[in-house]
């Protein structure tokens, strides 16, 4: 299957040259179709040493159709959802934004930006985008407390 064959080839471009601070490995050798990474968050955000796992989940129709990307370390952020699903608003993610072209770890690049610079008017969770546009040191104070409660 040529999905399959691109997939392949992308899983090691990006085992032997990882988008910045990540490390990736599949769920299962026998299933191409969901990754596991591990995303260090940049240095310079409030998420500075944690290490967030993140689940790809890709379509039988990959790269015609976007992947499923879910937190599974919880994270306070406004464009991630506080839920055991993990879900991050993403909008080249979007079935509608979403182009053949883009691989996985443009995607991964992307997750680390918006990691490190949330986009509150984009957010799945209103609550924190407010938060973080209104009372920015309470937000950076909880979001430190999630790092070390969840991320270390």
């Amino acid at each position: 299957m040529a999905g399959n064959k691109r997939l392949l080839k992308e899983l090691a471009e990006c085992q032997q040259n990882p988008p910045p601070g990540c490390k990736i490995a599949l769920e299962n050798d026998e299933d191409i179709l969901i990754w596991n990474v591990t995303m260090a968050a940049p240095s310079d955000s409030v998420y500075a040493g944690g290490n967030f796992k993140i689940l790809i989940k890709l379509p039988k129709e990959y790269p015609f159709k976007p992947p499923q990307l879910n937190f599974k370390t919880k994270v306070y952020h406004p464009n991630v959802t506080n839920d055991e699903n993990g879900s991050m608003c993403l909008g080249m993610l979007r079935a509608d934004e979403w182009k053949p072209p883009n691989k996985i770890a443009d995607v991964l690049k992307l997750v680390r930006t918006v990691l490190a610079s949330p986009q509150p008017d984009d957010a799945v969770e209103q609550g924190i985008a407010e938060q973080y546009k209104n009372n920015r040191k309470e937000f950076d104070k909880i979001a430190k407390d999630w790092v070390n409660k969840y991320a270390k």
